[in-house]
């Protein structure tokens, strides 16, 4: 099951004397990643190479490195440690000693795999959309049992009977929370799927 990180990680290496230094961190748009390239960047460096992925969509980019030594490297590491919601920068200070391609890659891609394996991670969960009413003397109760589903409420609408709740909820807690809710309100609350 794929995992984002926790907080931003770091990892240094010198390899013949160029110096390396990878930064991750979690994203949640190509937005956030494209902020964070552009926070961490070092304009001083000789190279600023990165990747990202997020579900289906990934970018990669060599920054003058030799084509496909830096950016892909980069992204195949974060695959391979099945990551997801998640962006790589790898800032390079060149040191006077040519490393060829396959130094290239062996080094930006290996300081990503360095730098994601020292991270702290959390499991991303597949989260389905569901929408259900209730009373306000309800709202709490179900709430609750929500959170305890490891659900999130996405939206709520406050009417003259009650919430409109847009919640979302991982596919094996949705039988269980189902029949907490027909409990909790003697049948009425229901879940409908959007």
């Amino acid at each position: 099951m794929p995992s984002t990180l926790l907080e931003l990680c770091e990892f240094r290496e010198e390899i013949r004397k160029s110096r390396f230094i990878t930064l991750a961190g979690p994203i949640t748009s190509a937005a956030d990643a494209a902020a964070f390239i552009e926070r961490h960047s070092d304009p001083g460096a000789t190279h600023n190479c990165w990747a990202w992925k997020i579900a289906g969509q990934y970018r990669s980019n060599d920054d003058g490195e030799p084509g496909g030594t830096a950016g892909r490297p980069i992204l195949a590491a974060i695959e391979a440690q099945d990551c997801d919601q998640v962006v790589v920068l790898v800032i390079r200070w060149y040191g006077g000693i040519q490393l060829g391609t396959g130094g290239l890659a062996r080094a930006y891609g290996g300081g990503a795999n360095k730098c994601l394996q020292q991270a702290g991670k959390r499991l991303l969960v597949q989260r389905d959309d569901y929408t259900c009413s209730c009373t306000f003397a309800e709202l709490a109760l179900v709430k609750l049992r929500l959170a305890e589903a490891e659900g999130l409420v996405l939206a709520e609408q406050f009417t003259a009977n009650g919430v409109d709740l847009q919640i979302a909820v991982g596919a094996d807690h949705v039988a269980l929370l189902r029949q907490q809710l027909a409990d909790l309100s003697r049948g009425r609350i229901r879940l409908q799927a959007q």
